[in-house]
Protein backbone atom coordinates (compact mmCIF):
# COMPACT_ATOMS: atom_id res chain seq x y z
CA UNK A 1 0.00 0.00 0.00
CA UNK A 2 1.63 3.71 -1.47
CA UNK A 3 2.03 5.46 1.95
CA UNK A 4 -0.34 8.58 2.59
CA UNK A 5 0.34 11.85 4.34
CA UNK A 6 -1.51 11.55 7.82
CA UNK A 7 -3.09 14.34 7.47
CA UNK A 8 -5.44 14.18 10.97
CA UNK A 9 -2.58 13.96 12.96
CA UNK A 10 -1.22 17.06 11.08
CA UNK A 11 -4.53 18.83 12.04
CA UNK A 12 -4.53 18.21 15.53
CA UNK A 13 -0.80 19.24 15.92
CA UNK A 14 -2.41 22.41 14.66
CA UNK A 15 -5.44 22.17 16.50
CA UNK A 16 -3.67 21.85 20.61
CA UNK A 17 -0.47 24.10 19.38
CA UNK A 18 2.09 21.23 19.15
CA UNK A 19 5.23 21.27 17.52
CA UNK A 20 6.82 17.72 16.73
CA UNK A 21 9.30 18.04 19.55
CA UNK A 22 6.53 18.56 22.51
CA UNK A 23 4.53 16.44 21.30
CA UNK A 24 6.98 13.99 21.50
CA UNK A 25 7.94 15.17 25.43
CA UNK A 26 4.71 14.51 26.14
CA UNK A 27 3.97 11.16 24.25
CA UNK A 28 7.30 10.29 26.85
CA UNK A 29 6.03 12.13 30.32
CA UNK A 30 2.65 9.98 29.90
CA UNK A 31 4.20 6.51 28.83
CA UNK A 32 6.78 7.04 31.97
CA UNK A 33 2.97 8.10 34.02
CA UNK A 34 1.24 4.57 32.36
CA UNK A 35 4.04 1.95 32.08
CA UNK A 36 6.99 3.40 34.54
CA UNK A 37 9.24 4.29 31.70
CA UNK A 38 10.15 6.45 28.72
CA UNK A 39 8.79 5.57 25.25
CA UNK A 40 11.90 7.07 24.08
CA UNK A 41 9.74 9.08 21.69
CA UNK A 42 11.68 11.35 19.45
CA UNK A 43 10.70 14.24 16.97
CA UNK A 44 11.61 12.10 14.07
CA UNK A 45 8.85 9.62 15.09
CA UNK A 46 6.14 12.04 15.31
CA UNK A 47 7.36 13.68 11.29
CA UNK A 48 7.29 9.78 10.27
CA UNK A 49 4.17 9.34 11.72
CA UNK A 50 2.83 12.89 9.89
CA UNK A 51 4.34 11.17 6.37
CA UNK A 52 2.50 8.28 6.67
CA UNK A 53 5.90 5.88 7.02
CA UNK A 54 4.92 4.57 9.86
CA UNK A 55 0.53 4.08 9.29
CA UNK A 56 0.18 2.24 12.86
CA UNK A 57 2.83 2.77 15.25
CA UNK A 58 3.93 0.71 18.94
CA UNK A 59 2.00 0.54 21.33
CA UNK A 60 4.22 1.81 23.76
CA UNK A 61 3.72 5.36 21.83
CA UNK A 62 -0.31 4.74 20.36
CA UNK A 63 -1.33 4.75 24.01
CA UNK A 64 -0.14 8.26 25.12
CA UNK A 65 -1.38 9.27 21.92
CA UNK A 66 -4.79 8.32 22.85
CA UNK A 67 -4.07 10.15 26.03
CA UNK A 68 -2.85 13.41 24.83
CA UNK A 69 -5.51 14.08 21.59
CA UNK A 70 -8.23 12.02 23.62
CA UNK A 71 -9.18 10.24 19.84
CA UNK A 72 -9.17 6.93 18.61
CA UNK A 73 -5.97 5.91 16.53
CA UNK A 74 -8.09 5.67 13.98
CA UNK A 75 -9.81 9.08 14.75
CA UNK A 76 -5.62 10.03 14.65
CA UNK A 77 -5.56 9.00 10.79
CA UNK A 78 -3.61 5.91 11.92
CA UNK A 79 -4.48 2.78 9.66
CA UNK A 80 -4.84 -0.93 11.72
CA UNK A 81 -3.36 -3.75 10.39
CA UNK A 82 -5.17 -6.84 9.88
CA UNK A 83 -3.58 -7.71 13.53
CA UNK A 84 -3.33 -4.92 14.84
CA UNK A 85 -5.20 -4.02 18.35
CA UNK A 86 -5.89 -1.04 20.78
CA UNK A 87 -3.41 -0.92 23.57
CA UNK A 88 -4.18 -1.34 27.06
CA UNK A 89 -2.51 0.76 29.64
CA UNK A 90 -0.79 -2.14 32.09
CA UNK A 91 -1.48 -3.41 35.27
CA UNK A 92 0.95 -2.00 38.22
CA UNK A 93 1.60 -1.98 41.63
CA UNK A 94 1.42 1.43 43.59
CA UNK A 95 2.51 1.78 46.81
CA UNK A 96 -0.13 4.92 48.98
CA UNK A 97 -3.03 6.70 46.72
CA UNK A 98 -3.59 5.53 43.37
CA UNK A 99 -2.27 8.10 40.97
CA UNK A 100 -5.00 10.05 39.31
CA UNK A 101 -5.79 9.16 35.47
CA UNK A 102 -3.51 11.07 32.98
CA UNK A 103 -5.35 12.79 30.74
CA UNK A 104 -4.20 15.54 27.88
CA UNK A 105 -6.25 18.81 29.69
CA UNK A 106 -4.22 18.34 32.93
CA UNK A 107 -0.98 18.17 30.99
CA UNK A 108 -1.42 21.11 28.95
CA UNK A 109 -3.11 23.76 31.34
CA UNK A 110 -0.09 22.41 33.81
CA UNK A 111 1.98 23.18 30.67
CA UNK A 112 0.57 26.58 29.69
CA UNK A 113 2.50 28.60 32.81
CA UNK A 114 5.89 27.78 31.17
CA UNK A 115 5.04 28.33 27.81
CA UNK A 116 3.50 31.52 28.61
CA UNK A 117 6.18 32.75 30.20
CA UNK A 118 4.82 33.59 33.04
CA UNK A 119 7.94 33.93 35.17
CA UNK A 120 9.63 36.31 32.57
CA UNK A 121 6.35 39.11 33.94
CA UNK A 122 8.85 41.87 36.00
CA UNK A 123 8.50 42.05 39.33
CA UNK A 124 10.62 45.18 39.73
CA UNK A 125 12.46 47.99 37.71
CA UNK A 126 10.56 49.64 35.17
CA UNK A 127 8.23 48.55 32.54
CA UNK A 128 7.95 49.83 28.85
CA UNK A 129 5.45 48.87 26.19
CA UNK A 130 6.98 45.38 25.39
CA UNK A 131 6.23 44.45 28.72
CA UNK A 132 2.93 45.31 28.01
CA UNK A 133 2.68 43.59 24.68
CA UNK A 134 3.77 40.32 26.38
CA UNK A 135 0.97 40.68 29.21
CA UNK A 136 -1.47 41.55 25.65
CA UNK A 137 0.05 38.47 24.45
CA UNK A 138 -1.32 35.94 27.17
CA UNK A 139 -4.73 36.23 25.90
CA UNK A 140 -4.66 34.69 22.85
CA UNK A 141 -2.55 32.14 23.80
CA UNK A 142 -5.24 31.01 26.59
CA UNK A 143 -7.84 31.25 24.03
CA UNK A 144 -6.09 28.78 21.71
CA UNK A 145 -6.83 26.11 24.10
CA UNK A 146 -10.18 27.38 25.87
CA UNK A 147 -12.68 26.07 22.99
CA UNK A 148 -11.01 21.98 23.34
CA UNK A 149 -10.46 22.15 27.44
CA UNK A 150 -13.04 24.16 28.91
CA UNK A 151 -12.61 27.31 31.53
CA UNK A 152 -12.56 25.00 34.16
CA UNK A 153 -8.91 24.09 32.73
CA UNK A 154 -7.79 27.21 32.01
CA UNK A 155 -8.80 29.51 35.21
CA UNK A 156 -6.37 28.52 37.24
CA UNK A 157 -3.41 29.65 34.98
CA UNK A 158 -5.23 33.11 34.04
CA UNK A 159 -5.68 33.68 37.39
CA UNK A 160 -1.93 33.10 38.16
CA UNK A 161 -1.04 35.11 35.72
CA UNK A 162 -3.34 38.16 36.74
CA UNK A 163 -1.91 37.83 40.16
CA UNK A 164 1.43 38.06 39.10
CA UNK A 165 0.20 41.46 36.22
CA UNK A 166 -1.01 43.04 40.12
CA UNK A 167 2.37 42.36 41.31
CA UNK A 168 4.16 44.05 38.57
CA UNK A 169 1.88 47.07 38.43
CA UNK A 170 2.15 47.87 42.62
CA UNK A 171 6.00 47.54 42.60
CA UNK A 172 7.26 48.16 39.27
CA UNK A 173 7.58 51.97 37.50
CA UNK A 174 6.44 53.18 34.18
CA UNK A 175 5.65 56.78 32.27
CA UNK A 176 1.85 57.68 31.52
CA UNK A 177 1.58 56.33 28.10
CA UNK A 178 2.49 52.64 28.96
CA UNK A 179 0.02 52.96 32.16
CA UNK A 180 -2.87 52.97 29.83
CA UNK A 181 -0.88 50.01 27.58
CA UNK A 182 -0.89 48.11 31.09
CA UNK A 183 -4.18 48.61 32.29
CA UNK A 184 -5.94 47.61 28.82
CA UNK A 185 -3.93 44.61 29.24
CA UNK A 186 -4.37 43.76 32.45
CA UNK A 187 -8.23 44.18 31.69
CA UNK A 188 -8.11 42.10 28.19
CA UNK A 189 -6.50 39.37 31.05
CA UNK A 190 -9.10 39.93 33.53
CA UNK A 191 -12.10 39.29 31.78
CA UNK A 192 -10.06 36.53 29.95
CA UNK A 193 -9.97 35.17 33.55
CA UNK A 194 -13.92 36.09 34.09
CA UNK A 195 -15.06 33.67 31.19
CA UNK A 196 -13.31 31.03 32.21
CA UNK A 197 -14.26 31.47 35.60
CA UNK A 198 -18.06 31.47 34.38
CA UNK A 199 -17.31 28.22 31.95
CA UNK A 200 -16.04 26.55 35.26
CA UNK A 201 -19.13 27.88 37.09
CA UNK A 202 -17.31 29.97 39.59
CA UNK A 203 -20.00 32.65 39.19
CA UNK A 204 -18.83 34.76 42.36
CA UNK A 205 -15.25 34.95 41.17
CA UNK A 206 -16.11 35.37 37.35
CA UNK A 207 -18.38 38.59 38.71
CA UNK A 208 -15.02 40.09 40.65
CA UNK A 209 -12.87 39.33 37.71
CA UNK A 210 -15.79 41.34 35.21
CA UNK A 211 -15.66 43.99 37.92
CA UNK A 212 -11.70 44.59 37.64
CA UNK A 213 -11.87 44.61 34.06
CA UNK A 214 -14.67 47.34 33.93
CA UNK A 215 -12.39 49.40 36.08
CA UNK A 216 -9.10 48.80 34.33
CA UNK A 217 -11.00 49.29 30.85
CA UNK A 218 -12.11 52.55 32.24
CA UNK A 219 -8.81 53.61 33.54
CA UNK A 220 -7.55 52.41 30.16
CA UNK A 221 -10.33 54.22 28.23
CA UNK A 222 -10.83 50.91 26.65
CA UNK A 223 -14.42 50.92 25.36
CA UNK A 224 -14.34 47.74 23.60
CA UNK A 225 -12.84 46.21 26.77
CA UNK A 226 -15.60 47.36 28.55
CA UNK A 227 -18.19 46.87 26.07
CA UNK A 228 -17.08 43.32 26.03
CA UNK A 229 -17.18 42.77 29.42
CA UNK A 230 -21.08 44.04 29.26
CA UNK A 231 -21.46 41.09 27.20
CA UNK A 232 -20.39 38.62 29.26
CA UNK A 233 -22.04 40.17 32.56
CA UNK A 234 -25.18 40.25 30.91
CA UNK A 235 -24.40 36.33 30.02
CA UNK A 236 -24.29 35.32 33.51
CA UNK A 237 -27.27 37.40 34.26
CA UNK A 238 -29.00 35.10 31.77
CA UNK A 239 -27.23 31.98 33.38
CA UNK A 240 -28.44 33.01 36.44
CA UNK A 241 -31.99 33.34 35.53
CA UNK A 242 -32.01 37.16 35.80
CA UNK A 243 -33.75 37.82 32.18
CA UNK A 244 -34.94 41.36 32.08
CA UNK A 245 -31.11 42.60 34.12
CA UNK A 246 -29.40 40.45 31.48
CA UNK A 247 -31.73 42.31 28.45
CA UNK A 248 -30.65 45.62 29.87
CA UNK A 249 -27.14 44.99 30.60
CA UNK A 250 -26.86 43.49 26.81
CA UNK A 251 -28.56 46.97 25.66
CA UNK A 252 -25.97 48.88 27.37
CA UNK A 253 -23.22 46.91 25.72
CA UNK A 254 -25.03 47.63 22.16
CA UNK A 255 -25.00 51.03 22.54
CA UNK A 256 -21.55 51.91 23.09
CA UNK A 257 -19.68 53.43 19.79
CA UNK A 258 -17.22 50.67 20.37
CA UNK A 259 -19.76 47.89 19.58
CA UNK A 260 -21.13 49.98 16.83
CA UNK A 261 -17.99 50.15 15.00
CA UNK A 262 -17.37 46.47 15.09
CA UNK A 263 -19.54 44.25 13.12
CA UNK A 264 -17.93 41.01 15.36
CA UNK A 265 -19.09 42.14 18.52
CA UNK A 266 -22.48 43.31 17.28
CA UNK A 267 -23.28 39.96 15.91
CA UNK A 268 -22.77 38.44 19.28
CA UNK A 269 -24.66 40.83 21.70
CA UNK A 270 -27.37 40.84 19.04
CA UNK A 271 -27.47 37.14 18.72
CA UNK A 272 -27.57 37.11 22.76
CA UNK A 273 -30.18 39.99 23.12
CA UNK A 274 -32.22 36.93 20.60
CA UNK A 275 -32.37 34.54 22.93
CA UNK A 276 -33.06 37.17 26.29
CA UNK A 277 -36.25 38.46 24.37
CA UNK A 278 -36.94 34.49 23.67
CA UNK A 279 -36.90 33.73 26.74
CA UNK A 280 -39.18 36.64 27.96
CA UNK A 281 -41.51 35.30 25.30
CA UNK A 282 -40.91 38.39 23.37
CA UNK A 283 -40.99 37.00 19.37
CA UNK A 284 -40.97 40.15 17.93
CA UNK A 285 -37.86 41.59 19.01
CA UNK A 286 -36.42 38.24 19.06
CA UNK A 287 -36.67 37.26 15.70
CA UNK A 288 -35.86 41.03 14.80
CA UNK A 289 -32.17 40.87 17.05
CA UNK A 290 -31.52 37.23 14.83
CA UNK A 291 -31.90 39.23 11.63
CA UNK A 292 -29.42 42.27 12.41
CA UNK A 293 -27.21 40.01 14.09
CA UNK A 294 -26.37 38.01 10.50
CA UNK A 295 -26.94 41.89 9.21
CA UNK A 296 -23.92 42.91 11.15
CA UNK A 297 -21.57 39.37 10.84
CA UNK A 298 -22.47 39.92 6.78
CA UNK A 299 -20.00 43.18 7.17
CA UNK A 300 -17.15 41.87 8.87
CA UNK A 301 -13.74 41.72 7.31
CA UNK A 302 -10.69 40.45 7.90
CA UNK A 303 -10.18 38.37 11.36
CA UNK A 304 -12.00 38.84 15.16
CA UNK A 305 -10.34 39.54 17.95
CA UNK A 306 -8.82 36.62 19.96
CA UNK A 307 -11.56 36.04 22.46
CA UNK A 308 -14.41 36.31 19.89
CA UNK A 309 -12.81 33.95 17.57
CA UNK A 310 -15.32 31.30 18.32
CA UNK A 311 -18.25 33.58 16.31
CA UNK A 312 -18.60 31.55 13.20
CA UNK A 313 -21.70 30.96 10.85
CA UNK A 314 -21.98 27.81 13.16
CA UNK A 315 -21.98 29.40 16.02
CA UNK A 316 -24.59 31.98 15.03
CA UNK A 317 -26.78 29.25 14.03
CA UNK A 318 -26.61 27.89 17.01
CA UNK A 319 -27.53 30.78 18.91
CA UNK A 320 -30.53 30.97 16.85
CA UNK A 321 -31.38 27.66 17.31
CA UNK A 322 -31.34 28.42 21.64
CA UNK A 323 -34.01 31.38 20.24
CA UNK A 324 -36.27 28.95 18.53
CA UNK A 325 -35.93 26.62 21.25
CA UNK A 326 -36.81 29.48 24.24
CA UNK A 327 -40.00 30.42 22.26
CA UNK A 328 -41.10 26.90 22.29
CA UNK A 329 -40.29 26.39 18.76
CA UNK A 330 -38.85 22.98 19.19
CA UNK A 331 -38.60 20.94 15.66
CA UNK A 332 -37.22 24.85 14.14
CA UNK A 333 -34.61 25.09 17.26
CA UNK A 334 -33.74 21.36 16.22
CA UNK A 335 -33.22 21.98 12.42
CA UNK A 336 -31.23 24.80 13.42
CA UNK A 337 -28.70 23.36 16.16
CA UNK A 338 -28.75 20.41 13.90
CA UNK A 339 -27.20 22.66 11.32
CA UNK A 340 -25.03 24.40 13.70
CA UNK A 341 -23.36 20.83 14.61
CA UNK A 342 -22.66 20.07 10.80
CA UNK A 343 -20.63 23.10 10.45
CA UNK A 344 -18.51 23.18 13.96
CA UNK A 345 -15.04 23.33 13.43
CA UNK A 346 -13.39 19.98 15.37
CA UNK A 347 -11.47 22.01 17.40
CA UNK A 348 -14.66 23.98 19.04
CA UNK A 349 -15.17 20.33 21.15
CA UNK A 350 -17.15 22.25 24.09
CA UNK A 351 -19.23 24.01 21.81
CA UNK A 352 -19.41 21.04 20.38
CA UNK A 353 -20.73 19.31 23.11
CA UNK A 354 -22.81 22.18 24.52
CA UNK A 355 -24.67 22.37 21.21
CA UNK A 356 -25.36 18.40 20.96
CA UNK A 357 -27.28 18.60 24.44
CA UNK A 358 -29.17 21.60 22.74
CA UNK A 359 -30.47 19.37 19.89
CA UNK A 360 -31.28 16.49 22.79
CA UNK A 361 -33.42 19.08 24.61
CA UNK A 362 -35.33 20.06 21.34
CA UNK A 363 -35.65 16.46 20.16
CA UNK A 364 -37.17 15.70 24.22
CA UNK A 365 -39.08 18.87 24.39
CA UNK A 366 -40.38 17.93 20.76
CA UNK A 367 -41.23 14.39 22.05
CA UNK A 368 -38.69 12.65 20.00
CA UNK A 369 -37.65 10.67 23.07
CA UNK A 370 -35.63 8.38 21.28
CA UNK A 371 -33.96 10.37 19.37
CA UNK A 372 -33.13 12.66 22.16
CA UNK A 373 -31.84 9.87 23.82
CA UNK A 374 -29.40 9.21 20.93
CA UNK A 375 -27.91 12.70 21.14
CA UNK A 376 -27.84 13.00 25.02
CA UNK A 377 -25.61 9.76 24.58
CA UNK A 378 -22.94 11.54 22.40
CA UNK A 379 -23.25 14.48 24.27
CA UNK A 380 -22.01 12.75 27.50
CA UNK A 381 -19.61 10.43 25.46
CA UNK A 382 -17.72 13.59 24.70
CA UNK A 383 -18.33 16.02 27.55
CA UNK A 384 -16.07 13.95 29.71
CA UNK A 385 -13.33 15.43 27.30
CA UNK A 386 -13.88 18.74 28.36
CA UNK A 387 -13.52 21.01 31.74
CA UNK A 388 -16.84 22.96 31.67
CA UNK A 389 -19.46 23.22 34.43
CA UNK A 390 -21.29 25.20 32.80
CA UNK A 391 -21.91 22.25 29.98
CA UNK A 392 -21.87 20.04 32.78
CA UNK A 393 -24.95 21.79 34.00
CA UNK A 394 -26.65 21.76 31.03
CA UNK A 395 -26.03 17.84 30.50
CA UNK A 396 -27.55 17.24 34.01
CA UNK A 397 -30.24 19.23 33.65
CA UNK A 398 -31.15 17.19 30.30
CA UNK A 399 -30.80 14.10 32.23
CA UNK A 400 -33.10 14.99 35.15
CA UNK A 401 -35.86 15.80 32.90
CA UNK A 402 -35.34 12.26 31.13
CA UNK A 403 -36.14 10.55 34.26
CA UNK A 404 -39.58 10.86 33.60
CA UNK A 405 -39.41 9.42 30.46
CA UNK A 406 -37.80 6.25 32.03
CA UNK A 407 -40.29 3.91 30.62
CA UNK A 408 -38.77 4.28 27.04
CA UNK A 409 -35.90 1.73 26.31
CA UNK A 410 -33.72 4.24 24.81
CA UNK A 411 -34.13 6.62 27.80
CA UNK A 412 -33.30 3.78 30.14
CA UNK A 413 -29.91 2.88 28.32
CA UNK A 414 -29.06 6.19 28.47
CA UNK A 415 -30.15 7.08 32.29
CA UNK A 416 -27.93 3.69 33.07
CA UNK A 417 -24.99 4.29 31.07
CA UNK A 418 -24.53 7.43 32.49
CA UNK A 419 -25.40 6.07 35.65
CA UNK A 420 -22.25 3.99 35.22
CA UNK A 421 -19.90 5.90 33.70
CA UNK A 422 -20.62 8.74 36.18
CA UNK A 423 -21.47 11.29 32.65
Amino acid sequence: MAKQRNTKLEALLTEFGYTHQQLSDEVNRIAEAVYGSTAQCTDRHVRRWIAGDVQWPWSRYLLPLQEVFGRSPEAMGFVPRRSSRIPNPPKRSTTGKEQPPVRRREFIAAGLAAALGLDTIPSAGRLGTSDAERIHSIVPALYQHDHALGGGALYAVADDALQRVHFALNHCIYGDRVERQLYAATGDLAASAGWFAYDAGRQESATGLYNEALQAGMLARDGMLQARVWSNLAMQARLLGRDTEALRVGRAAIETRQAKADPWLMALLHCRQAVGYARTGDRVHAQRSLARAESAYDRGKGEPTAWLTFLTPAELTGLAGAAHQALGQHRRAQELTSSALGMLDGRFERNRVYYTVQSAQALLDGGELEHAAAEASRAAAIGQRVQSQRVQDKLRGLRTQMHRHAQVPAVADFLEQTRRTGA
